[in-house]
C-alpha cells in the first residue's frame, strides 16, 4: 500500500528544481564564489529590506487568522536584523539612499495581492523566504566572514539563533504544513503560488546581476 505524499514532501519536491534554479543563479554564483564587491551584497540587503518589510506586515494582518496564524513565528522575523545590518553596510542614511528595483517592487506588489487575506498565499511565501534563508541563507552568512571580515552588524540576517535547534523547527514547520487542513485543490494553489514566489526571487536575483554588471563596466 502506497503511503500518501504529506503537503509538505509535495511542497518540496514541486519546487526542488526552481530552488536549485535560484541557488545558481548569476548573482548568487558570483556571490558565492566571493567574486562579488561588498556593496553588491549590500544591494541586495536593501531589496531582502523591502521584501521582507512586506512579508512580516503580512505576518501582522496574519496574526489573528484561524489558518495563518500558526505559521506567525516571531523567531522568523528577519525586519530588525536587516535594518542593523544596512546601517552598518549602507551608513545611518541608508533608509533615504535603498531603492527597490523593478523585480522587487513586483515581488513586493504580488504578496500585497495575495498575502494578507489568503491564508495559503501568505504560507507560500513565507515558505519561500523563510526556510530558504534559514537553510542555503546561512552559506552566505559564512561567506560574510570569510570574503569580507563581517559578523555580528552586517550579518545579522542570517543570525537565526531564536530558532534554536534548526532540524528540530523544520520538522516543527512541516507539521503545520502537513495540518493545516488544506484539500487538494487548495494544496495545489499554494505550489502554484510558491513556485510563484521562487520566480519572483529568481527575476530580482537577474536584476541584480545586470547591475552589478552595469556597475563593473562603468
Amino acid at each position: 500500500m502506497t503511503v500518501p505524499e504529506s503537503f509538505s514532501q509535495q511542497l518540496r519536491e514541486s519546487t526542488r528544481q526552481v530552488h536549485e534554479r535560484a541557488h545558481h543563479s548569476t548573482f548568487m554564483t558570483a556571490l558565492l564564489d566571493g567574486r562579488l564587491p561588498l556593496r553588491s551584497y549590500t544591494r541586495l540587503a536593501e531589496q531582502y529590506y523591502f521584501i521582507y518589510r512586506t512579508l512580516e506586515q503580512a505576518s501582522e494582518a496574519m496574526a489573528c487568522d484561524a489558518v495563518g496564524a500558526p505559521f506567525v513565528l516571531d523567531e522568523l522575523y528577519r525586519l530588525p536584523a536587516l535594518s542593523e545590518d544596512l546601517e552598518f553596510l549602507a551608513g545611518p542614511e541608508w533608509r533615504h539612499t535603498a531603492s527597490p528595483l523593478p523585480a522587487t517592487e513586483k515581488y513586493v506588489r504580488r504578496m500585497r495581492e495575495v498575502a494578507f487575506e489568503w491564508p495559503g498565499g501568505y504560507v507560500a511565501h513565507h515558505y519561500t523566504r523563510y526556510l530558504g534563508d534559514l537553510a542555503g541563507g546561512q552559506v552566505v552568512g559564512s561567506l560574510l566572514r570569510r570574503r569580507y571580515g563581517i559578523s555580528g552588524a552586517g550579518a545579522r540576517f542570517y543570525d537565526f539563533s531564536r530558532v534554536g535547534n534548526p532540524h528540530a523547527f523544520r520538522k516543527r514547520y512541516r507539521h503545520l504544513l502537513d495540518n493545516a487542513g488544506w484539500d487538494a485543490g487548495e494544496r495545489r494553489r499554494i505550489v502554484d503560488e510558491t513556485l510563484l514566489a521562487f520566480e519572483l526571487n529568481i527575476s530580482v536575483l537577474t536584476e541584480l546581476a545586470a547591475a552589478t554588471a552595469a556597475h563593473s563596466a562603468a
